[in-house]
């Protein structure tokens, strides 16, 4: 799966994940951080990742996965960057700076992550000032939604004066190896893989056997709505890109999910986003019909795995409900069908579906990958498998600190490929939930109206499952841009209601550039 987002890798479609994270000072001693702190105190935990200095070998003609080793020419300035905005120094500013640097492929030369400390957000209400951002980029190949979640772990603390690791960084770079070497352990591999096929395939058969029983005994089933229509989204991808989010509060998230009995956080989620793309299409004279469907990540990773690199990752497909008016009936639809799927994804065993993945063969993966993107099948009449992907990635319920300032407000970013030119992260942190979208440009040009129709639609569902009775909630708040101005709490924090945003504010747009004319593409 790892290698997967690596021979994805094109121009058009850098397969990094990442986030942006707004800071306020107020919490560091005297009230400011320098960008030396920053480097200072990234430096002074680098022990706590994995991922932070190692970067990929490839195997000639790709005949095995490539490798993680050690970086030897590791270089912290050169992953941790500085820029200012331009004025105004807005959230629209914020965000057009966000899919630049977001556009841009990583080097895959290095250890494939950057942080870019962006400075003079001057004019956002709500943001403090002298707070400051960071827009992280990672690539999907090193880590997953949870293990990106142990990485802010290793740069953040509790507290906001908490002293570094007292554990030694025994850290040591390897040398890279050459190319022959590199054959003799794909050869190797090359040897032990059918044994791993046999290990695999007996571990999955239960599974299977189980799936099959459900299937019969009607425990689900499988219906022609987990087949997802084709829509402007799913077509070849430009290198531009857009950034967008909302911030809602946690509590009214919590407090819909009860209009439906047995739903989950992340079915109001899924119900927001179908109603959303429904509102967007609906304006654009191009709904279908049939459901739009998301693909919904599972985590896999053990308790023992959580330091690890790479994706410990399953998926299951959720129906959005874009056919259905009505946002309760709609929730009770999203419900009903990711029930239905997380039962058919438990009888085959996610960990099995995962397991299966690291034994296909580096070779003919790679080539499959590659051949979908170069031969513009996206555009050729193959349908998509899914509509878009909605990633819920739950972060710290507490406040948490990076060289001393507070962290007030996080927001998901996430890779597109051809096919799939809408993305959505939806994410939690103390008393905020945003649901962020990353898109082409060329696909989804106007992202201020999509912000809004997330807006509406999460506005629609709130006020809906009210009058159902649904919603014990406190005073209704509005969605607006992922930016709030926290004072730090003396006694236990309690969820806050959020305000209406500022004038100006609501459906933010954010335009983006493409890769820079000129460069090749990043070297893999």
């Amino acid at each position: 799966m790892d290698a997967s987002f690596v021979a994805l890798e094109t121009r058009n479609s850098p397969m990094h994940i990442g986030s942006i994270l707004i800071y306020n000072p107020e919490t560091a001693p005297g009230g400011f951080v320098r960008f030396k702190d920053i480097l200072a105190f990234f430096e002074s935990r680098m022990q706590l990742s994995r991922t932070i200095r190692q970067r990929l070998v490839r195997v000639p003609f790709d005949l095995d996965y490539p490798y993680w080793i050690e970086d030897p020419d590791f270089d912290l300035e050169y992953h941790v960057r500085h820029i200012a905005l331009p004025k105004p120094g807005d959230w629209r500013q914020l965000c057009i700076q966000a899919a630049r640097i977001f556009a841009r492929p990583l080097d895959l030369t290095r250890p494939p992550w950057e942080f870019t400390v962006v400075e003079g957000l001057e004019n956002i209400p709500g943001i403090a000032k002298g707070s400051f951002a960071m827009v992280t980029k990672v690539h999907h190949a090193a880590i997953d939604g949870m293990s990106g979640i142990d990485l802010m772990e290793a740069m953040h603390t509790l507290t906001p004066d908490e002293p570094p690791p007292e554990a030694k960084d025994d850290w040591k770079p390897e040398k890279v190896p050459n190319p022959v070497e590199l054959l003799g352990k794909s050869y190797f591999n090359a040897i032990t893989n059918p044994l791993k096929q046999i290990e695999v395939a007996a571990k999955a058969a239960p599974g299977l056997a189980k799936a099959l029983k459900g299937l019969v005994a009607k425990e689900f089933d499988v219906s022609g709505e987990m087949i997802a229509p084709k829509t402007r989204f799913n077509r070849a991808i430009s290198g531009h890109r857009v950034v967008e989010g909302r911030s809602v509060p946690l509590a009214d998230i919590k407090a819909i999910r009860t209009a439906v009995e047995g739903a989950k956080v992340n079915d109001v989620f899924l119900t927001i986003v179908g109603g959303a793309m429904r509102k967007y299409l609906l304006a654009k004279n191009d709904l279908p019909k049939k459901t739009l469907t998301a693909m919904a990540p599972i985590s896999v990773r053990s308790a023992t795995e959580k330091g690890d690199m790479g994706n410990q990752v399953a998926a299951m497909v959720a129906p959005l409900g874009t056919h259905i008016e009505d946002p309760i009936e709609r929730m009770r639809f999203v419900h009903d069908r990711t029930t239905n799927s997380k039962a058919m994804t438990d009888a085959v065993g996610a960990r099995n579906m995962t397991e299966v993945s690291k034994v296909s063969p580096a070779l003919w993966m790679s080539l499959g990958a590659q051949l979908y993107t170069r031969l513009g099948l996206a555009n050729r009449g193959v349908g998509p498998v899914f509509t878009t992907v909605v990633t819920n990635v739950p972060g710290p319920p507490v406040p948490i600190y990076s060289s001393g300032a507070r962290l007030e407000s996080m927001m998901g970013l996430l890779c597109l490929t051809d096919g799939m030119g809408l993305g959505h992260v939806v994410q939690s942190y103390t008393d905020e939930a945003t649901i962020a979208f990353t898109a082409c440009r060329e696909l989804l040009p106007d992202p201020e109206f999509y912000a809004q129709c997330i807006e509406d639609s999460f506005t629609e569902l709130r006020d809906a499952a009210k009058k159902a009775g649904g919603a014990a909630a406190p005073k209704p708040a509005e969605a607006k841009a992922p930016a709030t101005n926290k004072k730090p709490a003396a006694k236990k924090r309690a969820p806050a209601t959020k305000k209406a945003p500022a004038k100006g504010t609501k459906g933010v747009a954010s335009r983006s550039a493409a890769a820079p004319k000129g460069k090749g593409k990043a070297t893999t």
